[in-house]
C-alpha cells in the first residue's frame, strides 16, 4: 500500500463530500491532519467488527461495503466512489464498523485521524448538518434496497441494479458502457441472488437487446426499458 500526495484545498473530491462545507482554513487544518495511501483492487480498507482509527474519504476509486450473512454468503449493501466518506458513523458513535470496505478497483484513500474528525464535527454545526443529510440519505437509500429485494423479482432487481450502477458511476466515454467492473458474483451480492441466477439473467438482458456484454464490461442499449422492467415508471 503506497502513498500519494492530496492537498484537500485543490481536491476535486472534496467539494462532493461532507467537507464541501469548510471554510479555506478548515479546510488547511483538516489536510494537515490526515494522511494517504493506495488501495490496490481487492485490498480491504476496513473490517466488520473491527473499531475506527480514523475516517477515509475516497479522493479516486471505487469501494464496496458489504456484510456476511449467517450462511457466510457476502452481501454487498452499497458502493462508494470518489467524494464520498467512510466510517463516519462508527467514528462518532465510537462503535465498530458494521461492513467491510473493499476497493473494487485501485482508489486513492485520505484517511483523518478520528479524535480530529470528531472534535471538528463538535465544532462545526455546518458539519454536524452536512452529516445529518447525508445519513438521512443513506436511510432512504437502504430503505428502498430493502423493499426492492422483499418486493421485487430477481429480474426486476438486476433491472434496477444495473440502473443504479450507471446513476452512481455514470458511463464510460462511449455513453453506455458502464464505468465501473463487478465480477458477477459481486453483481449478485448487491441483487440478493446466486451467481448463476445473475449469469442467467444477463444472458437473457443480452439475448432482449437491452444490455451488451464484454467480458465483465456492460453496456446499457435500452435504459427506458430497463426502467421499465425495474418497476422505476410506476
Amino acid at each position: 500500500m503506497s502513498g500519494f500526495n492530496s492537498s484537500c484545498t485543490y481536491c476535486n473530491a472534496r467539494l462532493s463530500s461532507l467537507f464541501n462545507v469548510l471554510g479555506p482554513e478548515e479546510v488547511e487544518v483538516l489536510s494537515a491532519h490526515k494522511s494517504c495511501a493506495t488501495y490496490k483492487k481487492g485490498q480491504i480498507l476496513f473490517s466488520e467488527g473491527g473499531f475506527p482509527f480514523g475516517v477515509m474519504c475516497v479522493n479516486a476509486g471505487k469501494i464496496k461495503l458489504s456484510t456476511q450473512g449467517p450462511d457466510g454468503k457476502e452481501q454487498i449493501l452499497r458502493l462508494a466512489k470518489d467524494g464520498e466518506v467512510l466510517g463516519y458513523r462508527a467514528s462518532l458513535l465510537n462503535e465498530r464498523f458494521n461492513s467491510t470496505a473493499i476497493a473494487i478497483e485501485d482508489s486513492n484513500i485520505c484517511i483523518i485521524d478520528k479524535n480530529f474528525f470528531n472534535q471538528m464535527v463538535s465544532d462545526n454545526p455546518k458539519l454536524l448538518m452536512s452529516i445529518m443529510q447525508k445519513l438521512s440519505e443513506r436511510l432512504h437509500e437502504a430503505e428502498s434496497h430493502i423493499v426492492s429485494l422483499s418486493q421485487k423479482r430477481v429480474r426486476e432487481r438486476m433491472a434496477e441494479a444495473l440502473l443504479f450502477l450507471k446513476a452512481t458511476y455514470g458511463f464510460e466515454e462511449d455513453g453506455q458502457t458502464l464505468d465501473v467492473v463487478l465480477s458477477r458474483e459481486e453483481l449478485a451480492d448487491y441483487v440478493g441472488t446466486s451467481t448463476e441466477s445473475a449469469i442467467r439473467l444477463l444472458s437473457d438482458f443480452s439475448k432482449e437487446m437491452l444490455i451488451q456484454l464484454d467480458g465483465k464490461k456492460i453496456k446499457l442499449l435500452n435504459t427506458q426499458k430497463l426502467s421499465n422492467i425495474a418497476l422505476l415508471n410506476d
